[in-house]
């Protein structure tokens, strides 16, 4: 009976999560057409921009030096804002899409991806959650990507799941270690991409709470977590597990000391078709 009680509760948590799913993509397709509007009047900007560059160097002569270098310095100026708004707002859209791809991706698709682009914005995604939901979090990203990696097919939605459940665990483990430890201590998250002719290779290594041998015994376990109630599910790492494993027929391992920090490593093959 007790086993059956949270099995309901974890099917309750998992019809919210649905449902905030559902609300997520329905706000980030209503976010998405006002971006567009900044991004495609920030490119018409920066073209008016050029044109006006163009008028007063015809006239250059007939402006006093002064002024010349007034203009140029606002004009260079006005040139960096809208290329910064230009990028800041198309990696909003990246983000966006990423959301409705995960809600509404279809199921088991293969479709050439980049990885690294991947691990790169739920990592980050992943990041900006805990900061949302714990003031106090702030950790180092050591990022690392391989020049180069070839596009490979795959499924671009769960693969975003696997990276963000790794990535969720090693801030969370970083985080509940920064509670007790000693004000030297520096929480860390070290990311990285490589691959080789067959494989590509995904590591995630914190330097947080680790895992007991207790933990490690059960950690793909359905229902086993180590959060508080309301905090975790108990399905991550079992759904990571089978993304890697039985979809993309990979291998998901992982090295852990207490007290020390957790590294998860996961590969899948080189599928270009």
């Amino acid at each position: 009976m007790e086993e059956l009680e949270k099995l309901k509760e974890q099917v309750k948590k998992q019809e919210k999560l649905a449902s905030l799913g559902m609300l997520s993509a329905g706000i980030a397709h209503e976010i998405q057409n006002p971006l567009n509007f900044v991004i495609n009047f920030s490119k018409m900007s920066g073209k008016l921009l050029a044109d006006l560059t163009e008028i007063v160097g015809d006239n250059e002569e007939r402006i006093p030096e002064d002024d010349r270098e007034e203009i140029n310095d606002i004009v260079d100026d006005l040139k960096e804002n809208m290329s910064k708004i230009v990028e800041h707002g198309e990696r909003a859209i990246s983000i966006i899409r990423g959301i409705l791809l995960v809600s509404r991706g279809k199921e088991n698709e293969f479709l050439p991806v980049n990885v690294a682009a991947i691990v790169k914005e739920y990592v980050w995604l992943s990041y900006h959650a805990m900061r949302a939901n714990h003031k106090d979090f702030n950790i180092s990203i050591h990022e690392s990507y391989q020049d180069g990696i070839p596009m490979v097919m795959a499924i671009p939605q769960d693969l975003s799941r696997a990276v963000l459940n790794l990535m969720n665990n090693a801030n969370y483990a970083v985080w509940q270690r920064s509670q007790t430890a000693s004000a030297d201590y520096k929480p860390c998250v070290d990311v990285s991409v490589t691959a080789d002719a067959s494989m590509i290779t995904v590591t995630i290594a914190d330097n947080g709470i680790g895992m007991s041998d207790e933990v490690k015994n059960r950690v793909y376990e359905n229902f086993f977590t180590t959060k508080p109630v309301g905090e975790g599910t108990g399905l991550g790492m079992a759904i990571t597990r089978d993304i890697i494993e039985e979809k993309h027929k990979g291998s998901l391992s992982f090295e852990s000391k207490e007290g020390e920090g957790t590294k998860f490593k996961f590969t899948i093959p080189v599928r270009t078709k």
